[in-house]
């Protein structure tokens, strides 16, 4: 487990006994690390303005104000990542950290397996800068159906018109407009679409194993990095 995931799940250990300690001792075997480890991330919580206290004595430990946190929400995957590309566009302004803040606890108290796949969409994401386009565009099936293969009609610079299938595999925002990063099947190839040329989306009924974006041969400009949810 890395320490970013940890972090969200001690949160969600704390909120589920409070207002009850948990120990310092009990965590670092719970999570399989140091005491000193549990102690900065302990610190790094609350730096982040989570409401997490010490009690002292022998029955003492570390408490989550109940109070003051959220119970499982159902914010979805795309509503998280959603959320960080909103993040994203208020880099450079007073309230970066705060907005920071507010997603880390939003993620906290959603489930583990939604902050998995929100985790997976964020990463299929590549930005320019902290240039976050206006409108992420949005396909038959969700934000971005991977593991689905749609059937297109797509239109190049002349406006003729072809069908392919193809298999989403992410999206890049770079000089003000989102590109569909797709495997063609007619090409063979990876592609880069603009959605403002797919004519139409059918969803097929098949399915296959999502392709990663380290899977693919695709030469991305250094100055892209991936979508982070933090």
């Amino acid at each position: 487990m890395n320490r970013t995931d940890r972090l969200y799940a001690l949160v969600e250990e704390l909120r589920a006994v409070a207002p009850r300690p948990r120990s310092a001792r009990w965590l670092a075997g719970r999570f399989e690390v140091s005491l000193r480890t549990v102690e900065r991330d302990i610190s790094a919580l609350q730096q982040s303005g989570t409401p997490i206290y010490a009690e002292t004595g022998r029955t003492g430990g570390y408490c989550l104000d109940r109070a003051h946190t959220l119970p499982p929400v159902n914010l979805t995957p795309e509503e998280a990542v959603a959320m960080a590309l909103a993040l994203r566009s208020m880099e450079g302004t007073p309230f970066r950290h705060p907005a920071a803040s507010a997603l880390r606890k939003l993620l906290a108290a959603m489930r583990p397996e939604d902050v998995a796949e929100a985790r997976d969409l964020a990463g299929r994401i590549q930005l320019t800068g902290d240039t976050v386009p206006a409108e992420l565009p949005r396909l038959s099936g969700g934000a971005l159906p991977v593991g689905c293969v749609l059937r297109i009609g797509y239109a190049d610079r002349h406006g003729r018109v072809t069908s392919r299938d193809i298999e989403p595999l992410g999206y890049v925002g770079a000089r003000g407009r989102w590109y569909l990063i797709a495997w063609c099947r007619l090409r063979e190839s990876v592609r880069v679409f603009r959605p403002d040329r797919i004519a139409s989306v059918i969803p097929t009924r098949e399915t296959v194993r999502p392709r990663t974006l380290a899977e693919v041969d695709l030469d991305l400009p250094h100055r892209l990095r991936p979508l982070t949810l933090s």
